[in-house]
Formats: C-alpha cells, structure tokens, sequence
C-alpha cells in the first residue's frame, strides 16, 4: 500500500469528499488497532476504541495546519480513548490468537518470522502496559522517539528512558531469544 498523507485526506474529507475518510481507515485503522490492543488487551475493545476515534474525527472536524502531524494526532486519539476505557474497566482479556502481523519470502523463513514475531508480541503483552505502548510505536509501527513522546505526552528524554526501561524488561522475559539487532 503507499504511504498516505493523513491531513491531506482529512482536509480532503473536511471539505465533502468522502472516500478520503476511507482511505484514512485504510492507511491507518489495522495499526491503530493493534496499539490500542497493546494498551486494553482486548481485541474487540481495541476495534471499537479505533471505530470511536474515527467517529471523533468525523464529529470533531478538526482542522490541520502543515506542520502538524495527523498521524501523531490519530495515535493520541485512540491513546485517551484507551486510557478512558481502562478507567471505566478493569478487566483484563488474557492474548488469545494473534494473527500474523508480518508477511515474509518463502514459506520457512515466512513461518519462522511468523513465530518470531508472535513470540516478541506475547511476551510485549506480559509487560507493563507503558512498555509495551513504547516499544509498539517505536519497532512495531515505526515511529521515531520524538513522535512518540509526543503522542505519550513526556519529553524526549523520559520516552528514551522509557524506551530502554521496556527493552530491557522483554529481554528478561524472552531470555536469550531477543538478540538486539
């Protein structure tokens, strides 16, 4: 899929076009929704968490100047919306079957990667959820630092201490399968 520019469509959208809510669905909806799982752990919560956000956007029509960062500003959405969830339910849904979130070459290396990955997304769910909300955004979803501590709302600094805190956590928990690339 190439890469969207998230304002460009919702000022787009803004302005009657409807299907550039689609897109934006679309470009980030799947990533939205395994942040908010990694945060509420609960699947069927984290898709209606991300239905909620969207609904926000459409409600609230927000306008965005260029130097903004919509995708950022998507990612806060669903964060407070998780945190509001959480507030209202203690409830905690154990990680039941994950599908594969990475597609490989061959069918070995395909598989292998497969079961990598579920295994480093299992034992992020064993973390505390600030860690693995960092470590998400960071490696999973690709966003840099500075991004991220905006999203988190803390400076630089705490997200990279947070950062480093979290990845030492899921060695400990991996033990010896987690090599630092």
């Amino acid at each position: 899929m190439s890469k969207i520019d998230g304002a460009s469509s919702y000022r787009r959208y803004l302005q009657g076009d409807n299907s550039a809510l689609e897109e934006l669905v679309s470009a980030y909806g799947d990533a939205l929704v395994r942040f908010a799982y990694c945060l509420v752990r609960d699947s069927y919560l984290a898709e209606d968490i991300v239905q909620d956000a969207f609904a926000t956007l459409m409600l609230k029509r927000r306008h965005f100047s260029e130097r903004e960062n919509f995708r950022a500003y998507l990612y806060k959405i669903v964060r407070n919306k998780c945190m509001d969830a959480l507030r209202f339910s203690k409830k905690r849904v154990p990680i039941e079957d994950i599908e594969n979130m990475f597609v490989g070459g061959d069918a070995e290396a395909e598989l292998a990667l497969s079961e990598r990955n579920q295994t480093l997304y299992r034992c992020m769910q064993t973390l505390p959820p600030q860690y693995a909300e960092v470590l998400y955004l960071v490696y999973i979803d690709g966003e840099k630092p500075k991004t991220v501590s905006k999203i988190l709302r803390k400076s630089e600094k705490q997200t990279y201490n947070l950062l480093a805190r979290a990845k030492t956590a899921l060695k400990e928990r991996l033990g010896g399968f987690y090599e630092d690339e």
